[in-house]
């Protein structure tokens, strides 16, 4: 299997990058910052613009499955309309290049906290990371209206943090799991094992799944 990573740079990225290559697996690592990514058996390193759909399709021809860790940087004013741009250049690119799964790593806020509730619409969800979710619940929802990909969003728990490898999750649907009465976590290198399982071995097909420590 030859599987291509998009934003292979960033903190989600990396870490799934990092899994990959420990499992041998042939990775294409597309960053806007190659330079940023060290020199690996099994890897090759791609330059390319998330937001050119040419460009991608073009990184990830000839590839079993893409996984995009995309992300414009939380820093970024107009993050919601960035991430948006990127996702739909990315499946455009994807979709060109005739790859028929897809794999996306987006955000919490769009997890269900109650019947038609949806984090991010919550009165303690944290300000500055909402335009960020925002953008991400857009791309989800127009996954969901996606019929030629085998696509999947992959959504972290509330807590995300650099953290030790366990191996070991559990798994959810559309709602936000939950570790007692607050919200679940996780590492990014057991997020990057739930998302490197799902490539080498499909487990959900056109649908949304969250994660979070055992």
């Amino acid at each position: 299997m030859k599987i291509a990573l998009i934003g292979a740079s960033g903190f989600v990225g990396s870490a799934i990058l990092k899994e990959l290559l420990s499992r041998h697996v042939a990775v294409t690592a597309i960053a806007s910052r190659p330079e940023r990514i060290a020199a690996a058996a099994n890897l090759e390193v791609v330059a390319a613009d998330a937001y050119d759909a040419d460009a991608v399709a073009r990184a990830v021809a000839g590839h079993d499955v893409v996984i995009s860790a995309f992300n414009p940087g939380w820093d970024k004013a107009d993050i919601r309309e960035l991430f948006l741009a990127g996702h739909q250049a990315i499946v455009a690119g994807v979709k060109a290049a005739g790859v028929p799964r897809f794999i996306e790593i987006g955000g919490a806020g769009s997890l269900f906290v109650a019947p038609g509730v949806q984090l991010i619409d919550t009165p303690h969800f944290p300000a500055e990371y909402k335009e960020g979710a925002e953008g991400a619940r857009q791309a989800l929802n127009l996954l969901l209206q996606e019929t030629q990909l085998d696509w999947v969003f992959v959504s972290p728990p509330a807590l995300l943090a650099p953290g030790a490898r366990s191996g070991q999750y559990r798994l959810g649907g559309n709602e936000l799991l939950m570790a007692g009465e607050a919200p679940a976590g996780i590492s990014d290198a057991d997020l990057a094992v739930a998302v490197v399982d799902e490539a080498l071995q499909p487990q959900h097909h056109r649908q949304r799944f969250t994660v979070a420590s055992v």
